[in-house]
């Protein structure tokens, strides 16, 4: 048995992270941030739900760009090929979901 107490959890760098578990070739990472990512298009689906805080997510589709504020409790579904970025309002703690080795 695994208890994450996700508030509790800090780094010492902008996404850091804190490897849960991994689960036929998918991990889950609990990340703490205070800075954007960069702009990204994973190998697969990627699943981040926010522990605490808030991060506007960008996504690029066939050249359209859309933006979403995501809250303590909202979840967002990268689909294959969607260009991203995610951007803390401040500090934030976000769950990633994804294919293992991901960017």
């Amino acid at each position: 048995m695994k208890v994450v107490k996700s508030r509790e959890f800090t780094a010492e760098r902008a996404w850091g992270a804190l490897d849960i578990t991994t689960m036929n070739g998918v991990s889950c990472r609990l990340h703490w941030t205070d800075a954007p990512y960069k702009w990204h298009v994973n190998e697969g689906e990627e699943v981040f739900a926010v522990m605490q805080g808030q991060v506007r997510m960008r996504v690029r589709r066939e050249g359209v760009e859309e933006e979403v504020l995501l809250d303590a409790g909202d979840i967002f579904h990268a689909q294959l090929g969607d260009e991203h970025v995610a951007e803390p309002v401040g500090v934030a703690r976000i769950l990633v979901i994804e294919k293992e080795g991901s960017v």
